[in-house]
Formats: C-alpha cells, sequence, structure tokens
C-alpha cells in the first residue's frame, strides 16, 4: 500500500520513507512511525513522517506484515 492517504498512517506503523537527502536516487529508509507532519488528508508524493529514530521522510510504502 502507498502512502498518499494520511488515514492509512499511524504511529507506530512500520514503514519505508523516502529521505531528502535520497529523493535523486529512490533509496528507501525502514522504521515505525512516531507522529504524522502532514496535515492534509492527501498528498501526491506521500504523507510526511518522523520514525522513532528522529528521520523525516515521506511514506513511499506501508510495511505489511
Amino acid at each position: 500500500m502507498d502512502g498518499k492517504n494520511r488515514k492509512d498512517i499511524y504511529p507506530g506503523l512500520e514503514v519505508d520513507i523516502i529521505l531528502k537527502k535520497d529523493q535523486r536516487s529512490g533509496k528507501l529508509t525502514r522504521g515505525i512511525v512516531a507522529n504524522l507532519l502532514t496535515s492534509s488528508a492527501f498528498h501526491s508524493r506521500g504523507i510526511k513522517v518522523r520514525l522513532e529514530d528522529g528521520q523525516v521522510g515521506r511514506v513511499a510504502e506501508i510495511v505489511e506484515d
């Protein structure tokens, strides 16, 4: 599932994000959502989140068990 809809993302969820520095390469970083930074319900490039380790990026994919 992609991370473009805010309703699909919540703290504690495992996600793959794209960090600002990795936007050109598309390298993904996996982590657990600490909080959501995008206030709108939808964002075309992905909802911006802060991971528990402090990294900030846009959700590229939600990791499903």
